[in-house]
């Protein structure tokens, strides 16, 4: 495989610009005006103000104070603390003011310094479609597929998705569940997704993290993003298992430069593509 290995700056210009984009529209800062929500004294996320009714409807418990919403749970067990934020998620389903209801559930951790480099004691376990509208941190795992001949072999997804229906995403990506270990979770993905037996999805190569956040419809998008690379052999052809991937297309940098200034990728999956391109052999995280 032949692949751009050197830096941002000798890129074809309008690649580089595009590039340099995509991490820009994929980390974001945090909005002034959102309230800053805590589970004891651990600050986990943000909501905006306009919830506030619906969560004092369905959580009569959570205190409210100018920029503060807070959850005074901290002397309670993970599994009690994921009981009551779950019914209350639940409240809000109902209400319509959670969607894309997914019955997987992430983890919420413990605020760590740097969670691109470690991860914090998980404080509750949450249903995923909530994520955004608490803003709480989750995380996913994303593989950039390369072909012989240095092209990018991507996925589009499928219009039933929750998120970013018909955009085009990474050769796989996925939002990790409680419990599973990264790796694992792109090995999953990688055969949910695109039909990568599991003798080839061993040799995932580890390209460091990012972490993307962005204000959505659903509230603050708050991601930190594992990235792999996975070369692929001659003649490989992808074949998606789970309906959620509609086609695939693979891309040389001069139609890969095109497809991501029309913004035909979901934000998080032009991030991840920019930061292959960028550090094709590794190299230092790009965090937040």
């Amino acid at each position: 495989m032949k692949f751009p290995s050197a830096p941002l700056t000798v890129l074809p210009a309008p690649l580089a610009a595009a590039l340099q984009r995509c991490l820009s529209r994929a980390q974001q800062p945090v909005p002034q005006g959102l309230m800053r929500f805590l589970v004891g004294d651990w600050p986990v996320g943000w909501i905006h103000p306009m919830r506030i009714p619906a969560l004092q409807a369905c959580w009569p418990e959570l205190h409210l104070s100018p920029g503060l919403a807070r959850w005074d749970a901290s002397g309670l067990a993970p599994a009690q603390r994921s009981e009551r934020i779950g019914i209350v998620a639940s409240a809000l389903r109902e209400r319509q003011a959670i969607t894309g209801w997914r019955d997987e559930a992430f983890a919420c951790e413990q605020p760590v310094s740097d969670p691109c480099a470690e991860r914090g004691e998980m404080l509750f376990a949450l249903e995923r479609a909530a994520f955004r509208f608490f803003g709480l941190r989750s995380r996913a795992v994303h593989i950039n597929g390369f072909l012989p001949g240095g092209r990018l072999l991507c996925g589009r997804r499928a219009m039933s998705k929750a998120t970013d229906p018909g955009r085009l995403d990474n050769l796989a990506a996925g939002g990790v569940p409680v419990g599973e270990a990264f790796d694992a979770c792109a090995q999953r993905e990688l055969w949910e997704e695109a039909g990568v037996p599991l003798g080839l999805s061993a040799l995932l190569q580890p390209r460091g993290q990012l972490r993307s956040t962005r204000m959505t419809p659903e509230g603050l998008h708050d991601e930190v993003l594992h990235i792999y690379h996975l070369v692929l052999p001659p003649g490989f052809v992808a074949s998606n298992q789970d309906g959620e991937v509609s086609e695939f297309l693979s891309f040389d940098l001069e139609s890969l430069a095109q497809r991501l200034m029309r913004d035909e990728f979901s934000v998080d999956a032009a991030a991840v593509t920019a930061w292959g391109l960028m550090h094709p052999e590794g190299g230092a995280d790009l965090r937040a």
